[in-house]
Formats: C-alpha cells, structure tokens, sequence
C-alpha cells in the first residue's frame, strides 16, 4: 500500500496537480493573511484557468504556451464583461467567441489546450460580472494568476529539470516491456492468440501517446538549447526502445509451427519462452528504479539465457543429427539471432544508467530534429477547415449552439448557477460521440457522489481550518486523478467546490442540489447534442485513418527499397517514414477503439474495418522485419526480383489508396497487372543462384546467403499477400458509405 502511495505521489499527474493547487492556494492564503480573501481568490482563479496549457513540451514552447493562454485568459473574461449590459450583443458576441476557441484546436494539441482554458474563462466569467475600473482590475488579477502558475512551474523544472523526462522515460520502458511480455505468452501452446495481438495493437496506442511526447521534449530542446549529458543520455534510451520495439514488431515467429516441430523437444521453446520473458523482465527492472530514483542494478543475466538456448540448439541438433535438424536449426537461429539484437539494446539502455561516461551521438543520429513536426500556425491551416468535410469545424459548430442553448436555458429557467451548465458542457463534450457519452456518465455519477460526501463533511465538521485543509486536499486530488480516473476526479473537484462554498456561504446546502442539476442539464446538452448535431460518428472518419495507414506504409516500404538499393547509413527520410508508420498505425487503433464505444447502429461495417486494421499492423510488421533485416546484415546486391515485387507491393496499396479516395482508374488496374506474373519466377531463380553460390563459398557463408534468401523470399512473398489482403478488404468497405455520399 505504502508503495502505491509512493508511486502516485511520484508520478508526473501529482507533480501537475501539486504545481496548480499551489499557483491557487498561495494567493488565496497571503491575501487573506491580508484580509484580502477576494483578491487572492480571483488570481487563484487565474492560475486555475491558465494551467490545462502547460502540456508536455520544451521549456520555448511551453512558456509561449501558458504565456498565450494567461492573457487570454483574462482578455476574454474583460470581453465578456464589456458586452454583458448590451443584451442584443451577448448571444452573437458568445457564439462567434466559442466558435473561434473551439476551431483553434486545428493547430494541435499545445492549441486545443489554450481554446480549453479560453472556453473556461468564458463561462466563469458569467459568474461575477463587473463593471467600470473593476473589470480592469478583475482581469488584471486573472492575469497575474496565470503569470504566478508559469512562475510556480518553471521553479518546478528548476528543482527538478529532468524529473518529467525520466518519469516519461520509465512509462515508455514500462509499456515496451509490457508489450515484450505478450510476445512471451504467444509462446504458450493454449494462448489466445487473438486476443494477445488486440492487446498489442491497443497498446501501441499508449506508447505512440509517450513517443510523441518524448520526441517534442528530448529532440527539440537538444536542437533549441544545446544538448546537455543528460539530455542526450535520456534521447539514447529513447531511440533503444523505438528500435527495441521496431524489432518486436519486425520479428515474428510461426508459433504453431514450431510448436508442431519441436512438440517432442518442448525444452526448446519453453528456454526461449523463459529468455522472452527475462527481456521483459530486465526492462521492468529499469522501468522501475528510474521511477523511484534509485540506482540501477541488473538482475537478470540475459547473456546467461541466451547461452542456455544455444546450448539446448545444439543439444538438439546433437539428438536429431546435422541433416534432420538442419531447418529446426536454422528457424531457431533466426530466434537466437533477434534475441542477440533485442540483448544489445536493453544493454544500451542499462549503460546509460549504469555508467558515468559522457553520451555522444554517432553521426546519424545528427539529424534527430528532422523526426520533430515543425511549430507554425498558418492561416490557411484555420481557412481550410471551414467547411463541413471538417471535423473541427462541425465541432466547433456543435459546441457553439450547444453553449447557446445551454445560456438561454439558463437565463430563462434562472438557474442559481447558470455558468455551471456551460462549464459542464465545455468539459464533457468532445468531438466524439463515445468519450462524450463517457464522461457525461462519468462528471453526473462523480458530482453526486462528491456533492453527497462534501455535504456529509460540512454537516460533521464545523471547524473552518480543517474544511479549508480538506478543501486543498480534494483540489490536490481532483487534478491529480483527472488525467487517471475522470470519475474519480469529478468527485473529488465537487468535494472541493462544496467545501469553498462551505466556508463562504451558510446555505452551502443547496449548492449540492444546484450544482447536482446543473451538471445534469449540461451533460443532457452535451450528449444530445453530440447525437443529433453532424455527430462525427467513427465509419466516417475510419476510412481516412485507413488510408492515411496505407500511404505511411508505402513510403516506409518504398524508404526500405531504397535503402536496400543504396545500402549505406539509415537516411534522415528512412527515419520519418518509419515513425509516421507507427503513428498512423496507432490513431487508426485509436480510431477503431473510439468506434467500438459507440451505439451498435453506428458501428458499421465493423469486422471488414477491423480486418483492415490487422492488415496494416501486420503489414507495418512484415516491413519492419525487412527494414530491421537489410540494416542489420551484410546482404547481398537488391535483385530484380526484390524490385519487382516491392513495386507490385506498393501498386497495390496506391490501388487500396486509391479505392478510398474514389479515384481508382482502368490504367491504375492495367498497371497492377503488369510484371505480376513474373514475381514468383523471379523470387524462385533468386533462390536458385543462392544454391548455386555453394560451390564458390565457404559454408558459414553459404549458410548466410541461404538465411538472407530464405528470409528475403518469405517478407516478399509475406509482403504480397498482405498487400492483396489489405487490396481486397479495402475492395469490401462501403466507401460511398462512409463519405456519406
């Protein structure tokens, strides 16, 4: 239990919430000391609005960030408070402000963040309008409060520069090794197989989430700020495990196979099921003692495993004879030789917390910056959007006239808190249906149940010290368990409003009730709104992450082809391809996960999409092993036959592109046909010149050549199949359907 305090008080979401409930509570406290409670409270107020702007980023953009959102912040809150007497300018002036917040999130996340704390500092400004000198001063205050959080924050990454980082670094070391540890249970003879792989592909989705943020904080303060031995210590670990889990995706193994070949040595794979397992092991191990700060210490000694597979080898070999194991062994050297691979990189990684040494970059890893999306906001970027295609636009549009209902109901049924039903709505609704929905379930249950237990405390406890302590503690815990546990952290937000309202209010009971049905009518809004206003349902959108999956493993196959063509260094262009493949690989997960929370009437066509999502995982793997193939082994000169089915390879995809765009065309098809014939003659006289090569080499490297032939041939021919697969799948998706055309 201890342990699980320690690591929550540790983690990056506590840090956070530590960080603005004291940007909130310091002023409320010295002002009060000052018998200035008012004052004090509205620049907590302040610093509470600014803070969703300070996400993950370099110390340049985060600054510019909180910076942009402080001063909106408060120049909103005076806007809203100038129009407020002119009746006739509230509801046009309101619409176009949250229209405008609400398609900024075009630019991103760092942008979606500082509409978040615009479309706040709307609503509340509804809460205490004021005129004259107080709304400069009221705004100013706002202002300062945001100006405080961005001091409080960048004296946490003064006492703790690195902290964040090595927090992110831990969770991604922790996923990859979770991700390790399914592939060990693929090695079990009952494993569900299935089931395995879907927990992989929603895994990747959380590790996609920690690269990008890792990617945005290690590349671009090494490109803007120098690179210190930390900074680079830190990207080393990072670029191990993108190449740790490239190997894990690139390398699979037919596991009923091997299981049929081995079932009267089952010593075999259960060694290597135990050295799969120490993989994922050994990085848990690291995962853990960068999260609580200590020193590492290596436990498992994977070279000792290692030794015990080859040993087992050969003890096999030794039993069968050369001649009847000859292809068990080479099936098994092929797991020995990723094991080696997947060996030299965990120990990168436990170098680098292990040794003192100065980190230095090889000269390809130089270009680092490349893999980073360039930080600026055009105006066209906003002017393309307007239109209903948009996904951002038709949220814009939805929130608004949402945010307008939810206002006139307010004025005209005259709800004590009337602001509290656009908080609601601004909070709950999201541009898909599903995460609404589940937040609207998850805000309505939390806010009873914290309206209930803040009423219970208030009813028990008349002490205002330990209100007020308690009250600190529920705002500690609300933004520290909202990023965890939304539900939770509704609850423990209205325990904190109810114990405020407790110590400045005798009839504090009623702010329950209020507060109760004003979260209900606003999630009504939200929900209904979200169902019936240009709901942006997931079979629309899904085909688009379809094609946007395909496209990225094209290019990637295509740098793969090039490369082995060219041979040479991993280009900066190799390095893009293969993380936009990841990527988009994992917001098409994304994707899928999002359409499977909505209602069953709108999860069309939903086994031939999921089949198209295993077909581009499968595919990003076959491409992966073969990327991972030719740079780590001294291969032979790219034959015809390579060229002529990766060009076939990528003519079906352009087709499958091309197929979800509408455009497919008879010289598109013509095209395709050409050269198809040939492949399989092609791939067979590349074996039958690597069997050849026998009477001028030696053995080991006659062994060599005929593993690069076998493998070769096998993601080819793998490659082809699954890029008809994905062709004839994507030949089944009613696109009309999903166009809405």
């Amino acid at each position: 239990m201890i342990a699980k305090v320690r690591h929550f008080t540790d983690s990056t979401n506590f840090s956070n919430a530590l960080k603005v409930t004291l940007a909130a509570v310091i002023p409320v406290l010295v002002c009060s000391a000052l018998d200035q409670f008012q004052l004090g409270f509205t620049i907590a107020i302040g610093a509470l609005l600014t803070y969703p702007s300070d996400i993950p980023s370099n110390l340049k953009h985060k600054i510019k960030g909180v910076l942009v959102a402080a001063f909106m912040v408060a120049g909103f809150n005076l806007l809203m408070n100038l129009i407020y007497p002119f009746t006739f300018l509230q509801y046009p002036i309101l619409g176009l402000i949250v229209f405008f917040l609400a398609m900024i999130s075009v630019y991103g996340q760092r942008a979606t963040m500082v509409s978040f704390s615009g479309l706040l500092s709307v609503c509340l400004a509804f809460a205490h309008i004021h005129s004259g000198a107080e709304m400069l001063e009221h705004s100013g205050l706002m202002l300062l409060g945001g100006l405080f959080y961005l001091l409080i924050s960048l004296l946490f990454d003064i006492l703790r520069p690195y902290r964040y980082v090595t927090l992110q670094i831990s969770e991604a070391i922790r996923l990859t090794s979770k991700y390790m540890k399914f592939r060990g249970d693929l090695w079990n003879i009952d494993a569900d197989k299935a089931k395995i792989i879907e927990n992989q592909l929603h895994l990747q989705v959380d590790i996609n989430i920690i690269h990008e943020n890792l990617r945005e904080i290690l590349i671009r303060n090494r490109t803007n700020s120098g690179s210190s031995n930390e900074n680079r210590k830190m990207l080393l670990v990072f670029i191990s495990l993108v190449e740790i889990l490239e190997l894990a995706l690139s390398t699979s193994f037919d596991h009923n196979k091997l299981h049929e070949k081995f079932e009267a040595h089952p010593n075999v794979l259960k060694t290597y099921q135990n050295l799969a397992y120490n993989l994922a092991a050994t990085l848990k191990k690291i995962s853990k003692s960068l999260e609580k700060g200590k020193k590492y210490i290596s436990v498992h000694s994977l070279n000792s495993d290692l030794e015990a597979l080859i040993i087992v080898i050969g003890e096999y070999q030794e039993i069968l004879g050369k001649a009847a194991a000859s292809e068990g062994v080479l099936m098994l050297t092929n797991m020995v030789h990723y094991a080696e691979k997947q060996i030299e990189k965990i120990m990168v990684i436990e170098r680098a917390f292990t040794s003192n040494k100065e980190i230095k970059f090889k000269d390809r890893d130089r270009d680092l910056e490349k893999l980073v999306a360039p930080q600026y906001y055009p105006w066209q970027t906003f002017r393309e959007n307007i239109s209903f295609s948009s996904a951002f636009f038709r949220h814009s549009l939805r929130l608004t006239i949402t945010i307008l209902i939810g206002f006139t109901l307010g004025n005209l049924l005259l709800f004590q808190n009337s602001y509290w039903i656009l908080l609601t709505i601004i909070v709950i609704m999201r541009p898909g249906y599903g995460l609404t929905k589940q937040r609207s379930y998850h805000r309505i249950i939390g806010t009873v149940a914290g309206g209930i237990i803040g009423f219970l405390m208030l009813t028990f406890i008349s002490n205002h010290v330990v209100i007020g302590a308690l009250a600190i503690f529920s705002m500690l815990m609300g933004f520290a368990f909202t990023q965890i546990n939304y539900k939770v952290g509704a609850t423990f937000v209205t325990m904190y409003v109810i114990l405020i309202y407790g110590l400045l209010m005798p009839n504090s009971s009623q702010v329950v009730e209020y507060r109760i049905i004003d979260t209900l009518v606003g999630g009504m809004l939200a929900f209904t709104a979200n169902y019936f206003l240009w709901p942006s349902w997931e079979f629309i959108s899904l085909p688009l992450y379809i094609k946007k999956s395909i496209e990225a493993n094209r290019n990637y196959l295509n740098e793969i082809s090039l490369f082995y063509n060219a041979k040479g260094e991993v280009t900066p262009s190799y390095r893009v391809s293969r993380k936009n493949a990841f990527i988009e690989l994992g917001n098409l997960m994304a994707s899928f996960q999002r359409m499977t929370q909505e209602p069953k009437s709108k999860q069309k066509q939903l086994q031939q999409l999921y089949k198209l999502v295993e077909l581009n995982h499968t595919l990003l793997s076959a491409s992966a092993s073969l990327g991972t193939y030719v740079q780590t082994h001294h291969t032979t000169k790219a034959s015809e036959a390579f060229n002529v089915v990766v060009n076939t390879v990528i003519r079906n995809l352009n087709q499958a592109i091309a197929i979800l765009d509408d455009t497919e065309n008879d010289a598109l098809i013509a095209e395709k046909k050409e050269n198809l014939e040939l492949r399989f003659i092609e791939l067979k006289n590349l074996r039958a010149r690597e069997l050849r090569a026998n009477n001028t080499i030696d053995e080991l490297e006659f062994q060599l050549k005929m593993q690069e032939a076998q493998l070769i041939i096998e993601q080819l021919v793998w490659l082809i199949n699954l890029s008809e697969g994905i062709l004839k799948a994507t030949k089944r998706i009613d696109v009309t359907l999903a166009d809405g055309r």
